[in-house]
This record gives C-alpha cells, structure tokens and sequence, in this order.
C-alpha cells in the first residue's frame, strides 16, 4: 500500500510562513491499495488539492472513510471537485457518530444557509456502509475499526494488505477515556507491531494541563504508545493550529532523544502535507 497525506492540521485550517514545512491543510489521507484502489480517510481542508490530483489523473471512483464527524475532519468535502460530476462514485464507510446515517453525516457541511450548493444536488453516485465495529475489505485490503476517545465517539483504523499495517488514530486522547473509549491498553495490542503508525499528538505537556477531555493527547502519550507497541515507525499528526514548524520541530526532537534514551530502533517524524509512505 502507498499512503500520501494531504493535510495533518488540526481543528482548523491555518495559513502563512510558519507552516510552510508541515502545512495547514485538515486531515485528508490517501491509500493507494495492491490493486490500485483509492481509499481516502475523512475530508478535511486537504481534500481539495486530492481532487484536484484525481481529476488530472481521470480517477472517479473511491472509497471514503470518516474517522468521526467534527467539522475539520468533514468540512473539506464540498471542494472535492469529483462530486460534481456524475461519472464519479464514492462508496462511503464509517459510523453515523450522533446521526441517524453516515449521509447525514457528511451532508450537513452542505446546508442552507451555510453553502450555497444543496447536497441533493451533488452529481456524484454514493452508497453508505456502516464501518462501527466489524472489519470489512476493500479486495486486497483489511479494515480493522476501533473506537476512539473522543467527544461524541470517534473510530481509528487499521489497513492490512501484503502482510503490511497501517494505523491511523487520530482525535484520540489517551489519557482521558471519553464514553465508548477503550484503555491505554488496547490501544498498545491494537497497534501492536504496526508498520506505521499516525497518532494524534497535538498537545505539549503543559498544555494538556488545561486542555484534558478536549479529545487529544500529549505527544509523550502518543509516543509511548508506539513505544509499547513496538510500532516500526511513528508519525506525530493532527498539529496544533497554533504550533508553527520550528515548534514541531522541537517536538520531534524531543521524541528522538526520548526514543534514544530507550535505546529503540522506532522512527519518528512529524506528519506533513505531501507526505508519502509505501508499505
């Protein structure tokens, strides 16, 4: 599999010279499977520029999965430019969260008087399914769900194929367990081993003090997860709106001299738009 992210930005889109290097860009992750299946994981501000490189390569059909509903995560949906076309199918997965469907879900980002296209009037093709707690496929590749501690729930996801693995768990705060969360410890067997592994890390030490229950974790947290776990390689992900790059910057380095002090062979980097991984 060859994994692209299109934006690790958290909360909000931001813009100028301070986040030139990881980007501004919401969450948006591209998967290109064995079989050259697209799989795109939610539809953050990142989306955009993923359906503007779809449409150059004449790509119109995907899979779409949604690891919860806040708005950062959904609100790049009606820039995806391959909606408007009615050669284009998506076939959307995740769970409905605090909707009645998954299309309700996504469409909301599309309401009067919020935006002047209805979703009703979209002209791409979409079917919905349910991705809660079963594992599904996508031909050659396994989906393994879990659920996140997060308000108003949240799923991470594991992909398997080629006896590779990818996790992604984003909008999970560990030291906190939200209503349908799991512990510190299921997370470490559910990461168990991962080739790769994007968690959320958004904040610092000191501004987790005030911030417990938002949702996120500290990067110490995130990273002793992967340390735990045994994980091949870590990606710190949905960076704080405020944290320009020389502070993640630091933060990486302060991991790497944390992983070194444990003598552990795991990588560490921080997530960026354009970044891009084969498995």
């Amino acid at each position: 599999m060859r994994i692209r992210c299109w934006g690790a930005r958290g909360s909000i889109p931001v813009s100028g010279p301070e986040y030139l290097k990881y980007g501004g860009d919401t969450t948006c992750i591209e998967i290109r499977t064995q079989e050259d299946e697209i799989v795109i994981i939610d539809a953050g501000s990142g989306i955009r520029k993923l359906g503007n490189q779809l449409l150059t390569e004449k790509r119109y059909r995907y899979h779409m999965i949604f690891t919860h509903a806040h708005w950062d995560h959904i609100l790049g949906f009606p820039f995806f430019k391959p909606i408007y076309m009615r050669k284009t199918f998506i076939q959307m997965y995740g769970c409905p969260f605090t909707q009645e469907s998954i299309r309700n879900m996504i469409s909301k980002v599309m309401t009067s008087p919020n935006f002047p296209v209805d979703f009703e009037n979209i002209q791409a093709k979409i079917s919905y399914q349910e991705a809660c707690q079963n594992e599904f496929s996508i031909k050659s590749m396994r989906i393994v769900p879990i659920y996140a501690s997060h308000p108003n729930s949240g799923i991470g996801y594991k992909f398997l194929e080629g006896g590779k693995s990818f996790v992604f768990l984003t909008d999970n705060e560990l030291a906190f367990k939200h209503p349908g969360g799991l512990a510190f410890a299921d997370y470490v067997q559910f990461a168990r081993e991962a080739d790769l592994l994007l968690h959320d890390a958004e904040f610092s030490p000191a501004e987790y003090k005030t911030r417990r229950t938002w949702g996120h974790s500290a990067y110490p947290d995130a990273l002793r997860l992967a340390l735990e776990a045994r994980v091949k390689k870590f990606g710190l992900f949905h960076h704080n709106q405020d944290r320009p790059d020389a502070a993640v910057d630091e933060i990486v380095q302060e991991c790497r001299r944390i992983i070194a002090d444990h003598h552990s062979p795991l990588e560490c980097f921080a997530a960026y738009a354009g970044f891009e991984m084969q498995l």
